[in-house]
C-alpha cells in the first residue's frame, strides 16, 4: 500500500471540533474534499491515552475504519510549565462537555494564583495521524513555545489561544491574523511533518 494522499480525494477529518476542522482544512490547502466525522455521523471514540500521539492515532483509526476512508486526526493541547505540564492531553476535558474554553482558562489561571506560581512558560502540542481503512497509520508532532497573557486578548482562533503568545511574538493566537498563526503554530508544524512524509 503507497503511504501517499491523493490530492483531491475525499478525506475524513476526524473531529467534531468546528474550530480544528476550519484549521486542518486550510493546512490541508483545499488539496482535498474534507468531510467531519461529526457530518458523517460517527461516534467521538474515548481518549484514554496518557500522549497527543496516542490519542490521534486512536482517533483515526476509529474514524478511518468506520468510514472506509483516508482519516486524518488531531490532538492537540496546552501545557503549563508550572502545572507540570496540564491540562495538556486533558485540554479539551477541562472546558467541560460544552466546551466552554472561557471557563477551562479561568481555571488555568485559578490553579496558577492558588499555587501562587508566576511563571507562565507554556506551549501547544499538536499530534496529527494519517490512517488508512484497515491498514497504516502515520503519526507525527508539532510543538511551539510561549507564554501565558492575562486576562485573555483577542476572539480569533478557539480554545486557550487567547492566553498564549509564542516565543518572540507581540500578540496572542487569539488576536493574530489566522494565515499569521497558521505559519507558526504547534499544527502548521506538525502538518509540515506529515507533508514531508505522505504527501
Amino acid at each position: 500500500m503507497s503511504l501517499a494522499l491523493v490530492p483531491g480525494s475525499r478525506l475524513v477529518a476526524a473531529t467534531h471540533n468546528p474550530g480544528k476542522a476550519v484549521e486542518l482544512a486550510a493546512l490541508l490547502e483545499d488539496r482535498f474534499q474534507i468531510v467531519t466525522a461529526g457530518e458523517l455521523g460517527l461516534a467521538e471514540p474515548e481518549e484514554p491515552e496518557t500522549t497527543f500521539s496516542g490519542n490521534a492515532l486512536l482517533k483515526a483509526r476509529a474514524a478511518a475504519d468506520a468510514s472506509g476512508l483516508v482519516a486524518i486526526a488531531d490532538d492537540s493541547g496546552l501545557c503549563v510549565e508550572a502545572l507540570e505540564g496540564a491540562p495538556g492531553v486533558h485540554s479539551a476535558r477541562w472546558a467541560g462537555p460544552e466546551r466552554n474554553f472561557a471557563r477551562a482558562i479561568d481555571l488555568v489561571e485559578r490553579r496558577l494564583d492558588e499555587r501562587g506560581l508566576d511563571d507562565r512558560t507554556a506551549w501547544f502540542v499538536c499530534a496529527l495521524a494519517v490512517a488508512w481503512p484497515n491498514g497504516p497509520v502515520v503519526v507525527v508532532e508539532g510543538r511551539v513555545d510561549g507564554a501565558l497573557v492575562f486576562p485573555a486578548r483577542g476572539d480569533k482562533g478557539f480554545g486557550y489561544d487567547p492566553i498564549f503568545m509564542p516565543v518572540g511574538g507581540a500578540e496572542t493566537f487569539g488576536e493574530m491574523d489566522p494565515a499569521a498563526k497558521h505559519r507558526i503554530s504547534h499544527r502548521a508544524r506538525a502538518f509540515a511533518a506529515l507533508k514531508a512524509a505522505v504527501f
